[in-house]
C-alpha cells in the first residue's frame, strides 16, 4: 500500500509540475492531459465517437477527461508497486509516461518546439519526487524477517545502535537500528516527505491554472460592441413557437446549443490580435483584422445547425440569430481562380474544415459571423469569429474560432473528418421528430397535443405527417418560419385512447423530398428514418 502511494503522489507531482510549467509558457495545449487526451480524440474511431456523442452529448469531453484521469490513477498505483521490486523500473514507467505527454504535445496541428517542455519537465519532476518518498518510505517497503530468518537486537559497542538479521541462508543483513520498521523517526521523515510532495503537487498545478487562465478573452469579449447590421434579420413571426407543455424553444439559448469539437481546452482567441486570412487560388490575398471584419456589411439572419451525428430523433441541432460578414463578397474581393471547388478552413487550434465552395457563391447566407442571438459569439461557440453556412452539416461548414480560409481543391486538400471517412459534401437531410409527448411517457385519455420539430435548411419544409400504430398519415399544422433556414415546429392534436401507442412522424421539403423509413446511422453522411415514440395512455 505504501509503495502505490508513493508512485500516485510521484505522478501528482510530475502533473502539477507539468501544469506549471504550461503556464508559464502559456500554451494550454501542451499541457499532458489535453495533449494526451487530444491525440486520444484523433485516434478514435468513428464508432467509439459516435458512441460517445450518442450517449454523452456534450459531456463527451469531460467524460474523456475522466477517463483519462482513472488511468493515470491507475498507472500512477503500478508504478509504486513495481518501484517496490526495483526503483529503475518505476523511473522507467515515469519516464514513458512523459515521453507520451512528450509526443501528444509536439503532434498536436499547431504544435512548436517549446511544447515538449511541460511533459518533460514534469516526467522528471515525477522521477525526482519518486526517489524521494522511495527512500524515505524505505523502512516501511522491507518485509519483515520472514519464516527461517532471526533478528537479533544486541549489538557490539560502536555498531551505532544496529540489528543484525540473519536470513534463512544464514548470511548476517544489518540495518540501523532507527530505520526499524515503526520508528517514529521514519514515520515522521516519511509523511514530511509525502506532505512535501503533495504541497508541491497542488501549489504547482493550482499556480498552472492560474497562469493559464492569463489568456482568458472573456473580458476582451465583453469589451466588443457589436454594430448594427446592414440587413437586419426578418422578424419571427408571431405563432413561431409551438405552445405545448415540454415543447422546444423556437431559438436555442446559448447555454443549450450543442456543441461537438475536438476541442478539449477551448482556445482563447484575442479579438486584437486575431486575423482571418484568405488566400490559396486566389488572385489577391486578402487579410481582415477584427475591426475590418466589423466594419463589412453585415448581415443578420435566423439559421438552424446540424451535427452529422444527430442520431433520429436526436437533439445535437440549434437554431439562433446570427450576426456576420457575408463570405461570398470576400472571396469575389480575393478573386478566386478557376477550378477551385473547396474552402478549407482552419481554427486558431488547427482543426481542419472543408466547404464546397459553390454553396459559398450560390446566393445562400454563408458567413463570417461575430455575434448569436444580439450577443458576440459565447467563447464555447468560436468568439471571435466562425464561420456559418446554413444547409450544410456542420463539420463541413460551422468552423468555429476560425483564422484562415484556404481557397483549394478536394482532391488537394483533405479536412480533418474527410480523411476520418465522412462526406466532402454533406447537405442536411430532410429531417423530423417528436418532442412532445417524450418517449415512454405516460398521458391521460383524450386530446393530446402531439408536436415536434423539422428542419431542411436551405430548402424549407413544406409538411410534416404523423401516424399512430401504423395508421393512416395525418397532416399537422405548420408553425411559420422567418425563411428556409431555420427549423419549422410542427403541431397536431390527437384523440388518445387508452393502451399502449407508437407515434411516429416524416417530413417533406420544399424540393417535395420526403424523407425515407429505412433508417441509417450518421456516418458518413447524416442519418435518415422515421422518428418514433411509444406512450401509454391511462
Amino acid at each position: 500500500m505504501t509503495a502505490a502511494l508513493c508512485g500516485l503522489l510521484a505522478a501528482a507531482a510530475a502533473m502539477g509540475i507539468a501544469e506549471l510549467a504550461a503556464g508559464v509558457l502559456g500554451r494550454t495545449s501542451s499541457s499532458p492531459l489535453p495533449a494526451v487526451g487530444a491525440g486520444f480524440i484523433d485516434l478514435t474511431p468513428v464508432w467509439l465517437r459516435d458512441f460517445a456523442i450518442r450517449h454523452f452529448g456534450g459531456n463527451d469531453k469531460a467524460v474523456l477527461l475522466i477517463g483519462l484521469g482513472a488511468g493515470i490513477t491507475i498507472a500512477a498505483l503500478v508504478i509504486g508497486l513495481v518501484s517496490r521490486i526495483r526503483l529503475a523500473w518505476g523511473l522507467a514507467g515515469l519516464a514513458a509516461f512523459g515521453a507520451i505527454g512528450v509526443i501528444a504535445a509536439l503532434t498536436r496541428p499547431v504544435a512548436e518546439p517549446v511544447d515538449a517542455v511541460p511533459s518533460g519537465v514534469g516526467a522528471l519532476a515525477g522521477m525526482a519526487a519518486l526517489t524521494l518518498l522511495a527512500r524515505s518510505a524505505r523502512p516501511f517497503l522491507i518485509a519483515p524477517p520472514a519464516m527461517g530468518e532471526a533478528a537479533q537486537s544486541t549489538a557490539t559497542p560502536g555498531d551505532g545502535g544496529a540489528i543484525e538479521v540473519s536470513d534463512a541462508k544464514g548470511g548476517p543483513q544489518r540495518r540501523p537500528k532507527d530505520t526499524e520498521p515503526g520508528s517514529c523517526i521514519d514515520r515522521r521523515r516519511a509523511l514530511l516527505t509525502g506532505a512535501g510532495v503533495v504541497g508541491v503537487a497542488a501549489a504547482s498545478g493550482a499556480a498552472g491554472r492560474v497562469l493559464l487562465h492569463r489568456g482568458d478573452v472573456s473580458s476582451a469579449r465583453a469589451d466588443v460592441r457589436l454594430p448594427r447590421p446592414a440587413s437586419p434579420a426578418r422578424p419571427v413571426p408571431a405563432g413561431a413557437q409551438v405552445r405545448a407543455p415540454g415543447m422546444t424553444p423556437f431559438r436555442t439559448s446559448d447555454r443549450d446549443f450543442y456543441r461537438v469539437d475536438t476541442a478539449l481546452t477551448l482556445p482563447q482567441v484575442d479579438p486584437r490580435d486575431w486575423t482571418l486570412r484568405i488566400h490559396g487560388m486566389v488572385a489577391r490575398p486578402v487579410e481582415l483584422s477584427f475591426e475590418d471584419l466589423l466594419r463589412q456589411a453585415l448581415i443578420e439572419r435566423d439559421i438552424t445547425l446540424s451535427c452529422v451525428s444527430n442520431q433520429v430523433g436526436g437533439d445535437l441541432a440549434g437554431n439562433a440569430r446570427w450576426l456576420g460578414a457575408p463570405l461570398a463578397p470576400l472571396l469575389r474581393r480575393a478573386g478566386v481562380r478557376g477550378g477551385a471547388d473547396q474552402i478549407l478552413s482552419r481554427s486558431s487550434d488547427g482543426m481542419t474544415l472543408s466547404t464546397p465552395i459553390e454553396t459559398i457563391l450560390d446566393g445562400r447566407d454563408a458567413m463570417v459571423a461575430v455575434g448569436m442571438d444580439g450577443e458576440p459569439l459565447p467563447i464555447v461557440h468560436g468568439f471571435p469569429a466562425r464561420l456559418v453556412v446554413p444547409g450544410l452539416y456542420g463539420y463541413v461548414s460551422a468552423t468555429k474560432w476560425v483564422v484562415d480560409l484556404k481557397v483549394t481543391r478536394f482532391a488537394t486538400d483533405r479536412a480533418y473528418w474527410t480523411r476520418r471517412g465522412y462526406a466532402e459534401r454533406a447537405p442536411v437531410k430532410t429531417f423530423s421528430r417528436i418532442d412532445v409527448p417524450k418517449p415512454l411517457a405516460t398521458v391521460r385519455v383524450g386530446r393530446v397535443a402531439v408536436a415536434g420539430t423539422a428542419w431542411a435548411q436551405h430548402r424549407g419544409i413544406d409538411a410534416v405527417e404523423w401516424q399512430v400504430d401504423n395508421g393512416p398519415w395525418r397532416q399537422a399544422l405548420l408553425a411559420p418560419v422567418p425563411g428556409l433556414d431555420t427549423w419549422r415546429q410542427w403541431v397536431a392534436e390527437w384523440d388518445a385512447a387508452p393502451g399502449s401507442h407508437t407515434l411516429r412522424c416524416r417530413a417533406t421539403d420544399g424540393t417535395g423530398h420526403t424523407q425515407p423509413e429505412h433508417r441509417t446511422p450518421p456516418f458518413p453522411d447524416g442519418a435518415t428514418g422515421w422518428h418514433s415514440v411509444v406512450v401509454t395512455v391511462t
